[in-house]
């Protein structure tokens, strides 16, 4: 006998102090909570993790063998650039939403600085005082360039348009980096042993802290323009409505979840190759095969998560919304964990263990991760670090609601 569909409901959340607020002004009731975007969001941040590992654990990706090697290639394949791609996708469609969400385009504008800034403010921090692979600031730096085209309000097609065409520039740029300075290849360089922590807590806090502003501004030159492109893809998709119903999109999600899958998946394979080769020209090839195989896959992924979600049969996909509620609190807490593992101040196995140890670990801090979001939702409507981002950005009274579908 088959069983109903399991189906993911848009959720209702409740005020949180009735009708009216402490301040006294009335508080604004949400309206339905998209599935979607918690359920991309909560895979994205989770699935970040497994790649970020190599940077906490300090391993080289071209130096793995046997089983370890194995794991970097599960990873290259199926991870690497395919959930960061997801989560600026879905950073550029919340922007769009917080404009849409507010009751004049002055009003959104304004919310929508707060935001920025405080993430700013936030990742400045989180860069300081946990880890220095932060892209929370990075990301904010970059929105605060989109603030003006927004209130344009540019149509769905132009904003895709935008996108394709800087992604596309950028990526040539890094072509050219690899045709160019690739020629006489020499030894791979190794970003672990250069970055490599040391020292007490408060040493490695002050050398992020002298380095932060040379190092954020090297970062964000190098990677506005292909961020830029994937906020403004996103954006694109928010202003569609293929994020809030789904379910009309279903023949383009079906076009988007085969060719990607049917491009991303040789050009990843080609980035698992290029992650074994100890030389320069295979690090630098690696960065636009990276980049290119991790949206198009992320895309087929969106896509085939979206797909089960319009047709009422999310499975466990209904396990990834909590998460993604919680997305900003996972993040930091995946840093505050494996900073402490692998750091000196903590049990110090920095460049003591390879990709498959690095993979176990992950699978074991997002499983918990899984398990913790979804106890704190029943017992509270955000996380921590949720709600004071929407305290800056909204105040004590209002709370913000899901704007209308397109």
């Amino acid at each position: 006998m088959s069983q109903p569909a399991q189906t993911l409901e848009p959720v209702q959340t409740p005020p949180p102090h009735g009708p009216s607020s402490p301040s006294g002004r009335a508080a604004v009731l949400p309206a339905e909570r998209w599935p979607l975007p918690d359920v991309l969001r909560g895979g994205a941040i989770l699935g970040i993790l497994f790649v970020n590992m190599q940077d906490f654990a300090g391993y080289d990706e071209w130096t793995q063998t046997g089983p370890d090697r194995a794991a970097q290639v599960f990873i290259d394949v199926l991870m690497n650039g395919k959930f960061v791609s997801i989560f600026a996708l879905l950073f550029g469609a919340g922007m769009l939403m917080i404009l849409d969400r507010a009751p004049s385009r002055r009003v959104g504008a304004f919310r929508l600085l707060r935001r920025l800034l405080a993430l700013l403010a936030l990742g400045t921090l989180h860069g300081v005082l946990l880890w220095h692979g932060d892209v929370i600031a990075l990301y904010a730096l970059t929105g605060l360039l989109l603030l003006v085209p927004l209130l344009l309000r540019p149509p769905a097609w132009l904003l895709a348009l935008a996108g394709t065409g800087l992604g596309l520039w950028w990526l040539a740029l890094r072509v050219q980096d690899a045709l160019v300075l690739g020629a006489g290849s020499t030894l791979r360089w190794s970003y672990a042993l250069a970055s490599a922590p040391s020292g007490t807590y408060s040493a490695l806090v002050g050398n992020r802290a002298g380095r932060l502003p040379t190092d954020l501004l090297a970062d964000w030159s190098y990677n506005a323009l292909w961020l830029l492109a994937l906020f403004l893809l996103g954006m694109a998709a928010q202003r569609a409505g293929l994020l809030a119903r789904p379910a009309r999109f279903r023949r383009l999600l079906r076009g988007l979840l085969l060719g990607g899958a049917v491009l991303g998946l040789p050009l990843s394979c080609l980035l698992a190759w290029l992650n074994t080769q100890p030389t320069e020209s295979a690090g630098l090839w690696e960065v636009p095969v990276r980049m290119s195989s991790g949206l198009l896959l992320g895309v087929a992924y969106a896509a085939g998560a979206a797909l089960l979600i319009a047709g009422g049969r999310p499975g466990v996909l209904r396990h990834f919304a909590a998460p993604g509620r919680l997305a900003l609190s996972n993040y930091l807490g995946q840093s505050l964990i494996m900073t402490t593992v692998f750091y000196p101040y903590g049990l110090n196995l920095y460049r003591h263990v390879g990709a498959l140890t690095c993979l176990l670990l992950a699978l074991a801090l997002t499983t918990l991760q899984l398990l913790v979001a979804g106890w704190w939702l029943r017992r509270a409507s955000q996380g921590p670090m949720e709600w004071l981002l929407r305290r800056v950005v909204y105040g004590r009274g209002a709370r913000p609601v899901q704007p209308r579908s397109p």
